[in-house]
């Protein structure tokens, strides 16, 4: 595309910036700013910056992205000769690049927003930890910078947000679509939650997504309804002569308010004053650095040694869900940017001592949690805790547990117990035994299979050998599920006592 043909798709008050500027420019008068003396980070004003080698997304041949005017110092839609931006909204409001979408239900959606001036509020406070990142990684990967508000819409800004359907995070990845953009997800972490992580993932989905639809309407329609489904409902447009965009489609409320949504919020970024909506000064500099670790730490004990409360630190690391960072899970947290020299130079004194009282441990076999806390030598009551086990269920085999370190276990947590941990639980079952009388022609294997069993728990039960010779009337104990047991999922009990896995449970109905 053209530097002239990009100027239909500027807003009006950008175009008329852009003239004076570069009037000012072309006679010499413009000035170069000068050099900043801060000790605040080194910080971007609107340059596309891209990794050597790495591959990017050209989103120029079908998206109202104008080619740049000076590649060395500008992104594509940056204005010419304007000052570095003052603050973060005034920098995202220079990279919009997306087509403005109209109609009654942007206008719908930013009288709801307005009318909330409370709402926004604390929106736009919590997307403080978050923005700047999300917006250095865009202008990185050359994409719009409207995209950094979609966590508006998704999740408010919270990044410990759960739906009914399990989506998490400030992006709202489902289990199985954050597993496929590497998104792990064990006991100790889940990266749909991780700042960084979950916003990498969330970028290379978009971009995908445009890549197919070459759209960025239809690829945030596809982000919330899915790529299938967007690709289904284009297919019916066009077997019926309709137009392929994303006003026309015929597709669920949710999807068909998502982008009005995302409009309505950059409307009211763009032009606060005019919905009486008061943007809290977030300044244009990074507010996190990354820190790394080399020894299992407690959460609360790395609070208090980054000097910050438990609630900050658990806001910028939220993808850590258990009281301990596993240093070879997760070998870097997040801290506000002046907290981190403080970190590293408690960690220091800190040094000779322990830095975590809670390690890893796994079942070697099925047992019940009295039984995993005798061996752990822990409280019951701890172990249940810490683990979220619910009453009546068993740590099946090969399960691992949070537990106590010491003794024995006073070693930090290997990576592949980091990467691999799960938790898996079973029905506890509740035995009763019963008399059964064999039948002529029975054998321990026919007389089992009858009554749900294995052959040789009914030959341990009744102290014979399992080929033995039955008698037609012979007496026999059996173990079978209790009342109590059959509570539990039809099938389950039965399965569990012939030594079978007990099913599971899956199956989502969001989006993603």
């Amino acid at each position: 595309m053209t530097v002239s043909s990009a100027w239909q798709y500027m807003p009006r008050w950008l175009c008329a910036c852009l003239l004076v500027a570069l009037s000012f420019w072309l006679t010499g008068c413009a000035s170069a700013p000068a050099a900043s003396t801060s000790a605040l980070p080194p910080v971007t004003s609107g340059v596309a910056q891209t990794k050597p080698n790495e591959a990017v997304v050209d989103v120029t041949a079908d998206a109202p992205i104008s080619a740049p005017v000076q590649t060395d110092s500008l992104k594509p839609n940056a204005t010419v000769g304007l000052q570095p931006p003052s603050d973060i909204w005034d920098r995202i409001r220079r990279g919009f690049a997306m087509p403005d979408l109209d109609g009654p239900l942007v206008r719908d959606r930013e009288q709801w927003y307005a009318s909330k001036p409370d709402y926004m509020l604390r929106m736009t406070e919590r997307s403080r930890r978050y923005i700047f990142h999300i917006v250095e990684e865009l202008e990185r990967r050359n994409m719009p910078t409207e995209l950094a508000l979609l966590p508006f819409i998704e999740s408010a800004f919270n990044p410990e947000a759960v739906s009914s359907a399990k989506a998490a995070g400030m992006w709202q990845f489902m289990p199985a679509t954050g597993k496929s953009f590497d998104l792990k997800q064990n006991l100790f972490r889940d990266d749909r939650r991780d700042v960084r992580e979950s916003t990498r993932a969330a970028l290379d989905y978009l971009q995908k997504l445009y890549g197919m639809f070459g759209d960025w309407h239809l690829a945030l329609a596809a982000y919330n309804w899915g790529e299938g489904s967007v690709g289904r409902a284009l297919a019916r447009n066009k077997a019926l002569g309709k137009p392929l965009t994303y006003s026309e489609l015929n597709m669920p409320n949710e999807t068909r308010y998502y982008v009005p949504k995302l409009q309505a919020v950059k409307n009211i970024i763009a032009l606060p004053e005019s919905y009486k909506v008061s943007l809290p000064l977030i300044r244009n500099h990074p507010y996190f650095k990354s820190v790394p670790i080399e020894r299992d730490i407690d959460v609360a004990l790395a609070a208090r040694l980054a000097e910050v409360s438990l609630d900050d630190f658990k806001a910028l690391n939220p993808s850590m869900n258990r009281p301990v960072i596993l240093a070879s899970g997760t070998p870097q947290i997040l801290l506000p940017w002046d907290n981190a020299k403080v970190f590293e130079r408690n960690l220091q004194d800190h040094a000779s001592q322990r830095l975590a009282t809670w390690t890893a441990w796994v079942a070697p076999r099925t047992m019940k949690p009295e039984e995993a806390a005798q061996e752990v030598a822990m409280p019951v009551d701890q172990l249940r805790s810490a683990n979220s086990i619910p009453p009546r269920m068993m740590v099946k085999a090969g399960s691992t547990l949070l537990v106590h370190r010491k003794g024995t276990l006073d070693n930090d947590v290997t990576e592949h117990m980091a990467n691999r941990a799960q938790l898996a639980l079973a029905p506890e079952l509740v035995l009763k035994r019963i008399m059964v009388t064999a039948r002529k022609g029975d054998s321990l294997a026919s007389l089992a299979a009858r009554h749900g069993v294995t052959a040789g728990n009914m030959a341990s039960w009744n102290k014979l050998q399992i080929t033995g010779n039955l008698k037609a009337g012979q007496s026999l104990m059996v173990f079978v599920p209790s009342e109590a047991a059959n509570r539990v999922p039809r099938g389950t009990a039965q399965g569990l006592a012939r030594g079978h896995k007990a099913p599971s449970v899956s199956g989502h109905k969001k989006k993603r």
